[in-house]
């Protein structure tokens, strides 16, 4: 599976052929019938309406990449599984309608792991909405995870890019999704028998950040160790905050479909801080004060309600470290510091093979 030099071949020439001309991403809607998807959307943000013909190809580059990046280190696979059922079908009464949605992954296991003995794991979710897994800087940390022993799934849940408008348009923003991620960790469990229940861990920033918070929230003893990196938390809130076309997108049709003024008890249901009081994993969350996407008041009021309940946890908040939302993903040294925290804090909880000193 690591050497497909001709359908590597294939995709490089097809992803250089010229995009068609592209309609007014704003105004055109999403035909849900549809073989494209959407081009990845950076941070937190919800991607554009418009939906670009060669995400698919472009996907299947970044799978590509990953075994390039990993394959001296891991046994890397693509694999599916199935999520909750859409939650809002284009037409309930549809033959298949309501089965459960197909959902892909990348899985990761250390080459050099030791499968006789009970062995960690990590679920990684992915940032970004309408976007996927894959990005520069996601190779990087799931490296270190790998070399420190972990063995990883990150998931592409429903709204992600790369698998077509049906996977986009079944965007379920702190609803559908956060099932889908936490079905990653049962497919890991039922398919590799030396993976340890008890020291599975999440890890995610941003928007995966959030769904790591709504995971270990929603499923108290599940984790055992959990990393939420600038996550969302309070999305009444940041709609507050963000312009009309960023709200746009949750009143949509295929999505909540009504604003935040209509319905604030869906939203508050959809945003981790609601669940502050049923926090029972280890947990550490960074922030940044000059994030420019998740504004850090978000951070401090989440933390203010953990405290509020009496929970025990660990945060961060850095001072206008450089590089605003993406400070903890680069090539700096404050970016690997910040990584050698999360990876310091999980293994005493997950006790990988080779922690960090």
């Amino acid at each position: 599976m690591n050497n497909r030099p001709q359908a590597i071949a294939f995709l490089l020439a097809l992803a250089t052929l010229p995009l068609p001309a592209q309609r007014n991403a704003a105004t055109t809607p999403v035909p849900p019938s549809t073989g494209a998807s959407a081009p990845t959307a950076p941070a937190a943000t919800p991607g554009p309406a418009g939906l670009n013909p060669n995400d698919t190809v472009l996907k299947a580059l970044e799978l590509q990449k990953w075994y390039t990046e990993l394959g001296d280190i891991a046994e890397a696979d693509e694999i599916r599984y199935t999520g909750p059922p859409p939650h809002r079908p284009a037409n309930p009464t549809a033959p298949g309608a309501r089965n459960p949605l197909i959902i892909h992954a990348m899985t990761f296991v250390p080459k050099n792991l030791d499968r006789t003995k009970k062995q960690p794991f990590l679920v990684f979710a992915h940032q970004g909405i309408h976007s996927n897994f894959g990005a520069d800087y996601e190779y990087k940390p799931v490296r270190e995870l790998v070399q420190q022993g972990y063995s990883v799934i990150a998931p592409d849940y429903r709204g992600s890019t790369g698998y077509g408008a049906r996977v986009y348009n079944e965007i379920d923003y702190g609803g559908a999704e956060v099932d889908d991620v936490f079905a990653a960790r049962a497919w890991m469990l039922e398919n590799y028998d030396f993976l340890d229940e008890k020291r599975a861990g999440i890890i995610g920033w941003s928007h995966g950040g959030m769904i790591t918070l709504m995971n270990i929230l929603l499923h108290p003893g599940a984790y055992a160790a959990a990393y939420a990196g600038v996550p969302v938390t309070d999305l009444v809130l940041r709609l507050g905050y963000h312009d009309a076309s960023y709200q746009a997108i949750f009143s949509a049709p295929t999505h909540i479909g009504k604003t935040v003024q209509a319905d604030v008890q869906e939203y508050l249901k959809r945003s981790p801080i609601t669940y502050a009081e049923k926090l029972e994993t280890p947990l550490l969350i960074h922030g940044n004060t000059n994030d420019e996407d998740v504004n850090v008041i978000e951070i401090q009021r989440f933390v203010a309600a953990l405290k509020a309940a009496g929970k025990k946890f660990e945060y961060k908040i850095y001072e206008n470290a450089p590089g605003g939302h993406e400070f903890g993903r680069l090539d700096t040294k404050l970016a690997r510091d910040s990584r050698r925290e999360i990876y310091k804090f999980l293994a005493p909880y997950l006790k990988p093979e080779r922690p960090v000193e």
